[in-house]
């Protein structure tokens, strides 16, 4: 009975040692995939044959965080991405009645056509619209800096500009 239980712990043990002392089989690696995004957003054309910026500007005036971002340029509008943060603030405004888009050849629009966000909370997304063109003439035709102009959201104006590409 002895030599049966010295020879099952003799085997436990050799078991044992090979089992941890056996070289690891090395981790399979999948090849490098490119990336689908740029580095570097690219301006992208649209409609309006004017290249659309692609950066984000933040404000944080006041105890409200608005983040803009250009969206779409169409013949017909121009959409920003615009987001509005806070723990403090009511949001429910339309923020469309807030804002305005100029040019820096001097074209405005007043005000903004559609804020299509919910109202309300503290945590609000939408899409500001402002018409494309005013009194017939496209609002970009040789405009080189566009502005958006946004008062009274718990600061007394927030200004947010981009160059045209």
């Amino acid at each position: 009975m002895r030599k049966i239980i010295l020879t099952f712990a003799t085997l436990a043990f050799v078991l044992t040692l090979a089992a941890c002392s056996a070289a690891a089989a090395p981790e399979p690696t999948l090849p490098a995939l490119p990336s689908l995004l740029p580095s570097t957003p690219e301006p992208v054309t649209v409609s309006t044959g004017v290249s659309l910026p692609t950066e984000t500007v933040s404000d944080s005036q006041g105890a409200v965080i608005v983040d803009i971002t250009p969206k779409n340029f169409t013949a017909e509008t121009l959409d920003f991405d615009v987001s509005l943060n806070t723990h403090s603030v009511d949001l429910s405004m339309d923020l469309a009645t807030l804002a305005t888009l100029t040019t820096d050849t001097g074209v405005t629009t007043l005000p903004a056509s559609l804020w299509d966000a919910p109202h309300g909370g503290h945590h609000v997304a939408g899409t500001l619209q402002f018409p494309a063109s005013v009194d017939g003439k496209s609002v970009l035709e040789g405009a080189k800096q566009i502005t958006i102009k946004i008062v009274n959201l718990d600061a007394p104006e927030r200004v947010f500009t981009w160059d045209l590409p």
